[in-house]
C-alpha cells in the first residue's frame, strides 16, 4: 500500500479529497454525502445512526440527502435531530412525492419537511420522480419556493435524457440543479447519453445505491475477482472500492447510506483513492459501460 494512492480504513478529520463538486450555480458540495433511505425505521437502531450521521458530518460527508417518502418522514426527523446546531455546516437535500409537486401542494410538503428537519430552508429541493403533474407546474411551485428562501435551489430525482430535454426547454427549467439516479459499477445505463448530455451543461449527478441495493447484484460486484483484487492492491475493501470508482470524475456525487459509525468512516476513506487508468479498464471489461440506450434503472 502506497502514500500516493491508498489510504487505510480508519479516518481521521475532514479530507480536502472529499469536496470538488460543483453546482450550474457555482456551489460547491462533496463528492460524498450521506443518504437516509431506510433509517429511522427502528427505534433500537436510533442513537447508532444519530452518531453515524453526525460522525459523517465531522469528516466532510456534509451534504444529507432524505425525502419525505422515507418512512413517511420519519428519516427527515432523524436527519433534523442529527443535524441540531450543525444546520450552517450541512447542505440537506429532500425529495417531494410527485403527486405532491404541484402549484398547491407543493409547498405544503416543503413546509412538513422543513417542520421534521427543524430548519427554516432546504438547501436543495427535489422531484422525486416524474408523475403525473406537468413540469411546467412543478418549476413554478419550485421557482416560487426559492423567491420565499423556503428552498436554496431544486432539481429532480429518476429523470432519463429525454425527460430531461423537456424539463430544460420549459421557461424555468435551467434552474434545475442536478438530477439524481441510480449509478454504480453494475448499473452503467446513464454512460451512454445521459451523464455525457448532464456534463456538456456543467450539471452533476447525484448517484444513489453506489453500492448497488443490497442483493445478488452487490455480491456480484463485491465477490468480482477483479473488484477483489483491485481493492486488495490498496489495502481497502470493495465496497471502497465501488465508491471511489463512482466518484472517479469531479461531477458525480454520491450519496452511500451508512448502518454505523465504522461504516461512515470508510466511505470518507473512499474519497482518498484514486484508480489508475490500467485499473479502470480492468473495471470496464469486467462490468463494460452500455454500447448501446437502455432504459433508466430505477429502486
Amino acid at each position: 500500500m502506497t502514500d500516493s494512492n491508498t489510504t487505510s480504513r480508519q479516518a481521521g478529520g475532514p479530507s480536502s479529497e472529499i469536496q470538488g463538486v460543483r453546482l450550474p450555480d457555482g456551489t460547491r458540495l462533496p463528492r460524498l454525502g450521506q443518504g437516509t433511505w431506510h433509517i429511522g425505521d427502528r427505534p433500537a437502531k436510533r442513537k447508532e445512526e444519530l452518531r453515524t450521521l453526525r460522525r459523517g458530518v465531522e469528516l466532510g460527508l456534509t451534504l444529507i440527502d432524505t425525502a419525505e417518502m422515507y418512512g413517511d418522514g420519519r428519516a427527515e426527523e432523524l436527519v433534523g435531530e442529527a443535524v441540531a446546531g450543525l444546520r450552517d455546516s450541512v447542505f440537506l437535500v429532500s425529495k417531494v412525492y410527485p403527486h405532491n409537486a404541484g402549484r398547491h401542494r407543493l409547498a405544503r410538503s416543503c413546509e412538513d419537511s422543513l417542520k421534521r428537519l427543524k430548519t427554516d430552508r432546504l438547501d436543495l429541493y427535489l422531484l422525486h420522480w416524474r408523475g403525473n403533474v406537468p413540469f411546467s407546474e412543478t418549476i413554478e411551485a419550485m421557482e416560487k419556493l426559492v423567491r420565499e428562501g423556503k428552498i436554496m435551489r431544486w432539481g429532480v430525482s429518476n429523470l432519463d435524457t429525454a425527460d430531461m430535454k423537456e424539463l430544460l426547454a420549459i421557461p424555468g427549467g435551467g434552474g434545475c440543479m442536478t438530477n439524481q439516479v441510480l449509478y454504480h459499477l453494475g448499473s452503467r445505463g446513464i454512460e451512454y447519453d445521459l451523464l455525457p448530455w448532464q456534463r456538456e451543461r456543467a450539471m452533476p449527478i447525484m448517484a444513489y445505491c453506489p453500492l448497488a441495493q443490497a442483493g445478488s447484484l452487490r455480491q456480484e460486484l463485491v465477490h468480482n475477482p477483479v473488484v477483489k483484487e483491485i481493492a486488495a492492491g490498496h489495502g481497502i475493501t470493495p465496497f471502497q472500492l465501488l465508491l471511489a470508482w463512482c466518484i472517479r470524475d469531479e461531477d458525480v456525487i454520491a450519496i452511500p447510506k451508512a448502518s454505523s459509525v465504522q461504516h461512515v468512516e470508510d466511505n470518507a476513506a473512499a474519497a482518498r483513492i484514486k484508480l489508475t487508468e490500467e485499473e479502470l479498464s480492468l473495471l470496464d471489461r469486467a462490468f463494460p459501460g452500455p454500447a448501446r440506450k437502455v432504459p433508466l434503472d430505477i429502486v
